[in-house]
């Protein structure tokens, strides 16, 4: 199974996986295989949904956030401000693709918004997106640290490097 088709795997989320990913890669400015590209979303995704689970954070949210966090990107490098124009992007995509509370598409966008500055946050639907992208440091040669992480994702940091490496 390729990855598109592995990440469009229908499930019970309400919401257009399929139309967003193609809308997300026919936009993407950086390589689709390097550091921040589809490996790297569904790395993420599924530590989102693993933590998420056990944090009760909204699955929704989670896994937009996988797919959207570094969809803005113009460089695989330093790129202040990727998070931000992700969070706009997202609201663009809102009733296209997906249908979101505002409580929701705030998180969503916070989150976003924040993913790169190394904080911690009292909600665990941010956090849980926060975790997920930082537990996939191995994928540029970082092992993650758990005082950047939720006490729940910290139990998976062994895992998730070995898997980044893979």
């Amino acid at each position: 199974m390729d990855l598109f088709a592995e990440l469009t795997v229908s499930d019970p989320l309400p919401f257009d996986r399929a139309g967003l990913l193609k809308a997300v890669l026919a936009q993407f400015r950086i390589n689709r295989d390097g550091a921040h590209g589809t490996r790297h979303w569904a790395r993420v995704r599924r530590h989102a949904l693993t933590v998420g689970q056990a944090t009760n954070s909204d699955p929704l949210v989670v896994e937009l956030f996988a797919f959207l966090h570094d969809s803005q990107r113009k460089n695989e490098y330093v790129d202040e401000g990727h998070g931000h124009r992700a969070a706009e992007y997202a609201r663009s995509l809102k009733t296209v693709y997906f249908d979101l509370t505002p409580i929701q598409l705030d998180k969503l966008c916070i989150a976003m918004s924040g993913h790169s500055d190394g904080q911690l946050h009292t909600d665990p639907t941010i956090q849980t997106c926060w975790d997920a992208d930082r537990l996939d440091l191995g994928r540029v040669g970082k092992k993650p640290h758990a005082k950047y992480l939720s006490a729940e994702a910290a139990k998976y940091i062994d895992h998730a490097y070995e898997w980044s490496l893979r």
